[in-house]
């Protein structure tokens, strides 16, 4: 059985002391690719250089929401000519965050729409990130899926995934029909979260994708600690309880939809 944690935060200082032991552990859990996005210019670069040294990491560059000071004269360049290497497989991590407060909102729309401008002109799709944001980002990205479909687009039935899903199983199941992928990690494996277990349950296994979000969202029963992407296999397993499926069926599943959205592992 192969996994993929398609989205994890590898190139984040939680990592910097004992990153290749971390990298060993997904290994021997059966992780064989790692989608690590960035969140501004200096993690996209450390992104890229992760995926040349190791070859499960692939990666994703792009400036999150909830980085105020990020974008300057040359981010749009910059980010253009690192989505060229070949593995970066997405742009992201980006969206809109109405939690921390941290940006401006029409800050955050200009360069979300900016990206994902970028996106398509790239023919890379877009991991998306939404914290209370949900009513706000999801139709701005579905104009925007509507468009590459009106362009017979390439990322007409693979526009990107919206990492550690916060919406309603209805949202999903708009967002899936744009051609979107729905993320899920740790929080479906908490015992109180019955809203992600009915998500997790309802939502057709052809759309989701698994990830860990590390070193964030560890799944029970490391909550609270460093998440890392061997954890992954913990969010396969609470999925394939829910769903009342093999580990294996979801192992099977959730590969093929990576690979259908950021292109088959050799």
């Amino acid at each position: 059985m192969y996994f993929t944690d398609s989205h994890c935060h590898l190139n984040l200082n939680q990592f910097d002391n004992d990153l290749e032991a971390v990298i060993l552990r997904s290994v021997e859990a059966g992780v064989r690719r790692i989608v690590v996005p960035g969140i501004d210019l200096e993690t996209s670069h450390q992104a890229v250089s992760l995926a040349e040294r190791f070859p499960q990491i692939f990666a994703a560059v792009g400036i999150h929401p909830n980085t105020p000071d990020a974008w300057h004269a040359d981010t749009l360049r910059e980010l253009k000519s690192l989505a060229q290497h070949p593995k970066v497989v997405a742009i992201g991590e980006i969206g809109m965050d109405n939690h921390w407060h941290d940006t401006d909102p029409v800050y955050q729309m200009q360069i979300l729409q900016t990206q994902l401008d970028l996106a398509a002109e790239v023919q890379k799709p877009v991991i998306l990130h939404s914290r209370d944001a949900m009513e706000k980002l999801l139709p701005v990205v579905l104009a925007w899926a509507n468009d590459l479909q009106s362009d017979s687009s390439p990322l007409s039935d693979r526009a990107g995934v919206m990492h550690s899903f916060e919406g309603s199983i209805t949202e999903a199941e708009i967002a899936t029909k744009a051609g979107f992928f729905i993320g899920l990690a740790g929080p479906i494996t908490f015992h109180n979260a019955r809203n992600k277990h009915e998500l997790a349950t309802d939502l057709p296994l052809i759309n989701i994708l698994i990830e860990t979000d590390a070193p964030y969202l560890s799944p029970h029963p490391f909550r609270g600690q460093r998440n890392e992407p061997a954890n992954v296999v913990l969010v396969a397993r609470k999925l394939a309880d829910l769903k009342q499926m093999d580990l294996e069926q979801i192992s099977e599943a959730t590969t093929i939809n990576s690979n259908q959205l950021f292109g088959a592992v050799d």
